[in-house]
């Protein structure tokens, strides 16, 4: 019984992420139809030459362009989710995300100071960006804890309102730098917007190292998550070492929204709209919720893309702007709902 009421969502949000990984690699400045996308794809697993393809030039644009590109937003979109949907658990509140208590903000910072000393475009300079953004990520929640901390307890109201705060402090240091520093200005604010010019596999591959570590932990901790519901007293009754479970989940998702942030710029509304959408269809169950949440971030994210990439052809929009245009009204749909009813 379990298999038939859990296999339709999981059916449903891969079939979609299909859908989308396809338009991701077809459409661009170079359009690819669709039957010799697959014929490209047919014949490269083939070792064998395409006949719709017989120059490679199709070949050369999915292989070198647009599979690492749509492989990096897929892991990004996954990222963000998830870790929206842990937060949303973690805090029991809808307008949880990972931007709520200042980490990509933090995250941001940091990054902004790696990308602003030049390094080799190597594995080991592209490591430092992330590494960075983790760092600054962590002491962000760290002093924004400290600041919300009532004796041993962190409400979650103080906890939001120290993430404000201390997110519009990081946010105009890195103002700041990037005026201090003109030669970056214009690449610093297009990935602020969530325009990242990164190409290629060494991004993807600088990236995956921290996503495997930070979406495999957020699978995992599902069963603590629903627990919480309850209330940390009875959380800790029912054998949940409370302090424990809120300090994984704040690290796990903190390296997850880092790592993105620190590859394709400061993305919003992901890890906001998403998880909310899988809990208003299939439920609050955070052992389904949070993995259908990364498959339909990165379904989100890769149609964000799309219409970037389209909207003004030739020229690109950063895919920030996409997904605020996109959040921001179901922001307020949000808020006006979860004033007008207790949500949970």
């Amino acid at each position: 019984m379990r298999k038939q009421h859990t296999l339709p969502p999981y059916l449903i949000v891969v079939v979609i992420l299909f859908a989308a990984a396809l338009l991701s690699v077809a459409v661009g400045s170079v359009s690819i139809p669709l039957n010799t996308l697959g014929n490209v794809i047919v014949s490269a697993l083939q070792q064998k030459p395409a006949a719709l393809d017989p120059n490679g030039v199709y070949l050369k644009i999915i292989t070198d362009l647009r599979l690492p590109h749509m492989l990096l937003l897929m892991l990004v979109g996954a990222a963000l989710a998830g870790s929206g949907g842990a937060y949303q658990g973690l805090f029991r509140n809808p307008l949880a995300d990972p931007f709520l208590i200042g980490i990509s903000s933090g995250a941001g910072l940091g990054a902004v100071i790696a990308m602003l000393i030049k390094s080799p475009y190597t594995p080991a300079g592209l490591m430092r960006v992330p590494l960075a953004a983790f760092a600054g990520g962590v002491v962000t929640v760290f002093i924004v804890t400290m600041l919300a901390r009532v004796g041993r307890t962190v409400p979650t109201t103080n906890l939001i309102l120290a993430g404000v705060a201390v997110s519009s402090f990081t946010s105009a240091l890195t103002s700041g730098l990037m005026i201090q520093s003109m030669g970056e200005v214009r690449r610093a604010l297009v990935w602020l917007m969530g325009g990242s010019m990164m190409t290629g596999w060494q991004p993807l591959l600088g990236l995956l190292p921290y996503m495997v570590v930070g979406l495999g932990g957020l699978v995992l901790i599902g069963h603590p998550l629903n627990v919480l519901q309850f209330g940390e007293e009875q959380a800790a009754q029912l054998g949940i070492n409370v302090q424990r479970a809120r300090w994984i989940t704040i690290l796990l998702a903190t390296l997850s929204t880092a790592a993105a942030v620190a590859f394709t710029g400061i993305i919003g509304f992901v890890g906001l709209v998403v998880p909310h959408i899988i809990r208003l269809v299939w439920g609050s169950d955070y052992r389904r919720l949070i993995p259908l949440s990364m498959l339909g971030g990165a379904s989100m994210l890769l149609l964000s893309d799309v219409v970037a990439r389209t909207i003004i052809a030739p020229q690109e929009v950063p895919v920030g702007i996409v997904t605020a245009l996109l959040g921001a009204p179901f922001f307020l749909w949000i808020l006006k709902r979860s004033k007008a009813q207790n949500y949970w």
